[in-house]
């Protein structure tokens, strides 16, 4: 049952969702931060995107079960039972996690956290997944909300460093996703799924995905001229060489084990920035 819950909420997503709210709050210059309120914060964050995940498998129930990687998923199999008394839960874990965070932290806050729940939830898994291939795009916004909620926890108007980083998520996530895509095209396109892979092909994809990656390197590197330090430059540099490195790869071999290497390499990409940025904030404290 356990595991079963980590699934229906996609607990990895939250959880990555909240380290990037905790890293936004660590690196935002402004005044020290109690470490209840880093922990509220981390709480507030990912039971809403809990939340937001529980419901895009509610919704997505019919559409997971023709997918072998999502056909596993507790709606599908039966394992949780489909009924509407889930979305009463989902409505009061976002509830919870927007409120507390309105209330012990500041509006703006709540404000974002409840955005990014709402862009994964409604405006990807509702209004565009099943209608156009910037579903991932203008979707992929989710994860920005979440650098802007751990700033605003700091400085709720926003200096220039949260806000690159938020774009540095936004442009991170369709080089992210759209590497998996390549590699499960055919799933999507038996799905009726309209993501980038399955409309243009596989190769003019992973040129997109090239082309993506190298505009959000050159973003990522744009807080050193903002104040970060040389020890992010290095991350950034680092990371982001990497994963170009296996989208070059990608583009020679749009196979689907040089895609999913390409996956794997983002993920390297974003833990290296984040951890980079957050001990070249505090060695320079």
């Amino acid at each position: 049952m356990v595991k079963q819950l980590i699934n229906l909420f996609k607990l990895r997503i939250g959880i990555i969702m909240s380290i990037t709210a905790l890293v936004a709050l660590i690196v935002t210059p402004g005044q020290p931060v109690q470490p209840w309120e880093a922990l509220l914060l981390t709480m507030a964050v990912l039971l809403a995107a809990s939340s937001a995940g529980a419901f895009n498998q509610y919704y997505e129930r019919d559409l997971d079960a023709t997918m072998p990687r999502t056909k596993n998923r507790p709606f599908v199999t039966g394992e949780l039972p489909y009924h509407p008394l889930w979305l009463l839960l989902i409505l009061l874990l976002l509830a919870v996690g927007v409120g507390m965070a309105g209330f012990v932290l500041n509006g703006m806050a709540a404000l974002y956290i409840f955005l990014g729940a709402f862009f994964y939830a409604v405006v990807y898994t509702v209004w565009l997944k099943r209608r156009t291939w910037l579903n991932i795009v203008i979707g992929g916004a989710s994860g920005s909300f979440a650098v802007l909620a751990g700033a605003a926890v700091v400085d709720p108007s926003l200096g220039p460093v949260p806000i690159i980083l938020a774009i540095v998520l936004f442009l991170w996530t369709p080089s992210h996703f759209w590497s998996l895509a390549i590699a499960q095209k055919q799933a999507y396109a038996t799905a009726g799924v309209p993501m980038l892979p399955v409309l243009v092909g596989s190769q003019a994809a992973a040129k997109a995905v090239l082309a993506n990656t190298l505009l959000l390197v050159f973003i990522s590197i744009l807080p050193f001229f903002f104040g970060m330090g040389l020890i992010y430059l290095l991350g950034a540099a680092a990371g982001g060489g990497y994963f170009v490195y296996r989208n070059f790869q990608l583009v020679r071999d749009p196979s689907p084990k040089v895609a999913m290497a390409s996956f794997f390499a983002s993920l390297i990409q974003l833990i290296v920035l984040l951890l980079f940025a957050v001990v070249d904030s505090q060695l320079a404290l």
